[in-house]
């Protein structure tokens, strides 16, 4: 008969137990959970084989950080060693383990069979319930404060040292730029709307939002327009002629008059629709130099927005870096994928990467094949920007250039370059500008050294 050992991970250290009886057919009955809850049931089914104590909080958290991670700590890799049973006697044992990842590493590194399931979560759980009990020397209050200090330093460290950390803004930006599109678009025809009654021809003459709206926040009342107004509108609008119809259009208008209170109010809705479209440009702006710095190879590929919105539906360049080009071809479109599927039809070319220049460029015929090659190429550079070093645009515009060379390809049907050697002459230039980049550094460091030398020689 096989025995069951079960592994539990304390903010205290870790622990191993012996579970003597416990059928697994019964962790679906009351009676179980009973036992599971009472001390003295639950110690005739549990025995402690082993308990080893972090020696300090800094070795705490490094333990856990590697068991959260599912990766076998050398801690916990000495301590199985010693407390389970010898190597020939493991075939026929078992470790109970929460986490599947974790088990999978012991089971490499220990070769014993490890389980999730079954027993396992239930008798875990009676020993987060009586853990302070089970150990001898061990208070409920020591428990309680070992816990909150590792859950407050683990907590410190992944916010610290999380791999997201710089892409949460990208999501977050690229939200509030489309947030801000559809509000500004929104406002935008409640101007029109509103400032349509006092002069419904301005409409006609300028059908750009921005445009209007700053328009509307100048002219006011229909009626002030005089010959001197004409610099002051060319200056919005950029076109002396449309400045000059809305001067004209202003002396012949059939729209009804305004008060001076609504005049005020609809000046002062203008005034800030203008300001939120200026925001708007802001953060653009500012999208594409945190694009420029978190992920340039698949910003210089396919643009700053699309690239954002890539990382956005994938949660993080991390997410990205690791789907492959089939998923990221059709990432934006899983209605349109499943539906197809549903009804048996066709599935879709392409997501989110449609917004990209280079699908409307080709045909109607090549639209799917160089959404397809686009794809590629995209979780290439992803994986780049995600798992380099050192950032450098160079492979971007590497790929940017093969994809430009394969849409001539299918039109005129010339050969472009292998991979292969376009990656070989990305990493010559790559391996280049790091020399470059070295050597005025080694210059300075000569210099400090001369520097240092002949301050010695003077003291």
């Amino acid at each position: 008969m096989s025995k069951t050992y079960v592994l539990f991970e304390h903010a205290a250290g870790f622990a191993l137990f012996r579970v003597s009886e416990f059928e697994e057919l019964a962790t679906f009955l009351p009676q179980v959970e009973e036992s599971v809850t009472d001390l003295q049931k639950f110690n005739s089914v549990v025995s402690l084989i082993a308990f080893q104590p972090f020696k300090s909080a800094v070795l705490a958290l490094e333990n856990i950080n590697a068991v959260s991670e599912g990766i076998l700590p050398e801690d916990l890799n000495l301590f199985l060693e010693g407390a389970l049973p010898k190597k020939k006697k493991r075939s026929k044992c078992t470790l109970g383990v929460l986490d599947p990842k974790l088990g999978a590493a012991i089971s490499e590194a220990l070769e014993i069979p490890c389980s999730h399931i079954g027993v396992v979560p239930e008798i875990v759980r009676g020993i987060k319930f009586h853990f302070h009990s089970l150990i001898k020397g061990l208070t409920k209050k020591a428990c309680s404060v070992a816990q909150l200090g590792l859950g407050h330093s683990y907590s410190r460290a992944r916010v610290k040292f999380n791999v997201h950390r710089v892409d949460n803004m990208i999501i977050q930006s690229i939200a509030l730029l489309d947030q801000l599109d559809k509000d500004v678009n929104t406002f935008s025809m409640r101007i029109r709307e509103w400032y349509s009654y006092h002069f419904p021809e301005l409409v006609a003459i300028v059908p750009d939002n921005h445009l209007y709206t700053k328009c509307a926040e100048f002219i006011k009342d229909r009626k002030s327009l005089t010959e001197e107004s004409v610099e002051p509108l060319t200056e919005i609008l950029g076109d002396s002629e449309k400045a000059q119809a809305i001067i004209d259009a202003s002396k012949m208008s059939m729209g009804m008059d305004i008060s001076p209170v609504d005049l005020i109010n609809i000046q002062m809705f203008a005034g800030r629709v203008v300001s939120l479209s200026e925001y708007r440009k802001q953060i653009s702006e500012y999208l594409h130099t945190k694009m420029n710095s978190v992920a340039p190879n698949l910003t210089v590929l396919i643009g700053d927005q699309v690239g954002a919105r890539l990382i956005s539906k994938a949660g993080s360049l991390t997410n990205l870096a690791k789907y492959p080009a089939s998923t990221l071809q059709i990432l934006g479109a899983e209605k349109a994928l499943f539906r197809a599927l549903k009804t048996r039809s066709n599935t879709p070319k392409y997501g989110l990467l449609y917004h990209s220049t280079f699908i409307g460029r080709a045909g109607l015929k090549n639209k799917g094949r160089i959404s397809r090659y686009l794809a590629n190429k995209c979780s290439i550079a992803s994986r780049i920007d995600c798992f380099s070093e050192n950032q450098t645009s160079v492979f971007g515009e590497k790929l940017r250039q093969q994809v430009e060379d394969r849409l001539k390809f299918y039109e005129t049907g010339d050969i472009p370059m292998k991979n292969i050697e376009v990656m070989k002459l990305a990493m010559e230039e790559v391996g280049n500008q790091t020399m470059e980049e070295e050597t005025p550094k080694k210059k300075k460091k000569k210099k400090k050294d001369k520097k240092q030398e002949v301050e010695a020689m003077e003291e």
